[in-house]
């Protein structure tokens, strides 16, 4: 295509692209609403935290069973934008029920946990839907500035959503089962844009990472020349040929030993990482009111702030500097957060009654969150295009490496809380912090730096 019929178009797609991360938001925090779930059921409802972490388990083991499968239909479906708003209409609806159906003292967890199951599956499909059409649109050769932009518009539209949501708590405490009326207003926003992206701005090869450009109307920095890629070449690296391409076999997939190691780590990461924001936040507003309800709603939006300043971060310089010093800045962070936490909640305990300006303090941890969660949000995705550039298998290794996330995220939420209970929140956060350190060493000692954005920048 000749450059002045892709100029006015293709820059509409990604125009629409960033609203949709907007409206969309965090898979967790966004229109899943889980961290918000998690507070309302412990200080509404009176569930206790091994509640809570059972149903919350369930969430993630559903996820992890899903999300290579949901992956896989990606890979394959020219029916992307229809599966990604089928999806983000049914997890609002599952969020709407919990809030409106949950009984005091979890009367009726046999239900809820039902609903965590299924929503677990439907939220799946959410990362590999966003990202296949993402790629999909601007090509793999695209992916770090675009990605980049989506993480951004997903952690500032999670900050919107939890703010509003916040305040909604705040006025109507102790009755706070309304706030979760954000949900459809942005589920709404989500599913209008997405229907103004037209199919012929997807290049369904492209979104399978078959090629680095796409077919559809040209993105600003992307060649109009497509570039196809063998499977491997030197180093293992994927190279570009003139051969047409074809799909790697999910076997091929599994046997790529960064993969495995990738897989690894991010599944250790979440482990540690995955509850440490719902202990916070249940730290500050256990037994502190209404006050307690909307600091546990700033944790989230102050870590959302600076995750989008984490996400621009990865996007001007990762590219420049690589992945992986960001990705380490990222991880070890944790560990950073986790000991000061501890030290924090030694001195909260001590305390009659927990004054301001350590809730402050408390509450100001959680831009360590925002570095750690906001670089691993961006970065995770970005190397797991590297990895699978080639191999037409974008959205089954993203499906994985999701999977590894969704599953460490499982049992850290249902560890934490356990931990928190029998052990106390000041244990909790050491044993967590120390845990944090493995995935970060691991990734220093086995992962290497190269990948495809060394050849396609």
């Amino acid at each position: 295509m000749s450059s002045s019929v892709e100029e006015p178009t293709k820059p509409h797609a990604r125009f629409l692209l960033g609203l949709v991360a907007l409206f969309l938001g965090e898979l967790r925090d966004g229109l899943t609403m889980i961290n918000m779930q998690s507070a309302f059921l412990i200080v509404s409802k009176y569930y206790t935290e091994k509640q809570v972490g059972v149903m919350f388990f369930v969430f993630g083991i559903s996820q992890f069973l899903f999300q290579a499968p949901a992956g896989y239909i990606m890979d394959y479906t020219d029916k992307k934008v229809f599966c990604l708003g089928l999806a983000c209409l049914l997890t609002t609806a599952i969020t709407l029920l919990t809030a409106t159906t949950a009984q005091e003292f979890g009367a009726n967890i046999g239900f809820m946990v039902v609903l965590k199951f299924l929503q677990g599956g439907i939220t799946a499909m959410i990362p590999p839907g966003l990202n296949s059409i993402t790629q999909g649109i601007v090509g793999s050769v695209g992916m770090t500035k675009q990605v980049s932009e989506n993480e951004m518009r997903n952690h500032f539209g999670t900050a919107i959503i939890v703010l509003t949501g916040s305040l909604i708590a705040f006025g109507t405490y102790p009755n706070i089962g309304i706030l979760f009326v954000v949900s459809p207003i942005a589920c709404a926003g989500v599913i209008y844009f997405l229907s103004q992206i037209r199919p012929e701005d997807i290049d369904h090869d492209a979104a399978r990472g078959l090629k680095a450009t796409s077919d559809s109307p040209d993105a600003e920095g992307n060649s109009t020349e497509n570039t196809e890629y063998k499977l491997t070449g030197p180093d293992g690296v994927p190279a570009a040929a003139d051969a047409e391409s074809a799909a790697a076999t999910p076997m091929e997939i599994l046997k790529d030993p960064i993969l495995l190691v990738f897989i690894v780590i991010v599944f250790l990461f979440h482990t540690s990482n995955g509850t440490v924001l719902p202990l916070v936040m249940q730290t500050l507003a256990i037994g502190e009111g209404r006050v307690g309800i909307l600091m546990s709603g700033l944790c989230i939006i102050v870590a959302q702030v600076f995750m989008v300043g984490s996400a621009k971060v990865c996007g001007d310089y990762s590219g420049r500097y690589g992945r992986k010093t960001l990705f380490l800045i990222g991880l070890f962070s944790v560990p950073i957060r986790c000991l000061i936490l501890y030290f924090l909640t030694g001195i909260k305990n001590a305390q009659a009654e927990t004054s301001v300006l350590l809730q402050v303090i408390i509450l100001s941890t959680q831009i360590l969150d925002g570095v750690g969660a906001g670089v691993f949000g961006t970065m995770y995705i970005l190397v797991t295009s590297d990895i699978s550039g080639g191999t037409g298998r974008f959205s089954l290794t993203l499906g994985l490496t999701t999977a590894a996330m969704s599953i460490g995220g499982t049992v850290s939420g249902y560890l934490g809380q356990a931990l928190a209970q029998d052990r106390g929140y000041q244990m909790a956060f050491l044993i967590l912090g120390f845990m944090a350190l493995v995935p970060a060493v691991g990734y220093l000692l086995f992962m290497p730096e190269d990948g495809l954005w060394l050849k396609i920048g």
